[in-house]
């Protein structure tokens, strides 16, 4: 039973991680007969949004508390987790995952992420381990992929100026639908813009299966 880790942000699409895309992925993994650790940093969320109308709130929330809504409360501190437990790794997204676990809504391409993010998505990447990115998580991907020296190719949907921010990091792009993945062979690295272009939970869903499906496939092979 492959052991997948599932890396949260918090719980909702503005301020935390994309509910959607999170809850289809731990699905679509469950379905699958997986082994799935879900974790998420324990610090404050970079703000608090009210999603009814979009207006900012206080106080501040824990990332690791509000994820653990998504996770049931079976979750962990990222920071406990190493590399070497894991058989790959996936990221949801939302656009609170750009400012949670990398500051790349504030920042663009200058972008720094959080400490143990980077700690073990580099883990994950240098034991030849696949990784999964979905929505805003390939821009993450492609910095970390820039601070370790490496080339690569992720998806950043059909959005340009996303595109040009990857392109920017020195990271290859391809352009991709809602329903479709993006596959790194080299880096063992697939990636998909759910919310990027989905206009339903449908078609969020269709790419986010075929990553999940994918992801499986490269521990089995």
């Amino acid at each position: 039973m492959p052991k997948i880790g599932v890396v949260l942000s918090g719980c909702g699409a503005q301020d935390g991680a994309e509910i959607h895309e999170s809850v289809i992925t731990l699905l679509a993994l469950d379905r699958a007969g997986a082994d799935v650790t879900i974790m998420a940093p324990d610090m404050d969320q970079f703000h608090v949004v009210n999603h009814l109308n979009g207006e900012v709130v206080e106080p501040a929330r824990n990332i690791l508390v509000e994820a653990a809504r998504i996770a049931r409360g079976d979750i962990v501190d990222v920071a406990t987790v190493s590399g070497n437990e894991l058989d790959a790794l996936i990221f949801p997204g939302g656009t609170g995952m750009a400012k949670n676990l990398f500051d790349y809504a504030m920042t663009g391409p200058e972008c720094t992420v959080v400490n143990d993010v980077q700690r073990l998505t580099m883990e994950i990447i240098e034991g030849g381990k696949p990784l999964g990115a979905i929505c805003i998580a390939p821009v993450m991907v492609a910095k970390i992929l820039q601070k370790m020296g490496r080339s690569g190719k992720v998806t950043g949907g059909c959005s340009v100026d996303i595109s040009n921010d990857i392109q920017a990091m020195g990271i290859a792009t391809e352009s991709a639908g809602a329903g479709d993945i993006v596959i790194d062979e080299e880096n063992k690295i697939v990636t998909t813009p759910a919310y990027v272009e989905a206009k339903s939970i449908k078609e969020a869903a269709d790419g986010i299966e075929k990553l999940v499906s994918k992801i499986l496939a490269m521990v089995n092979s």
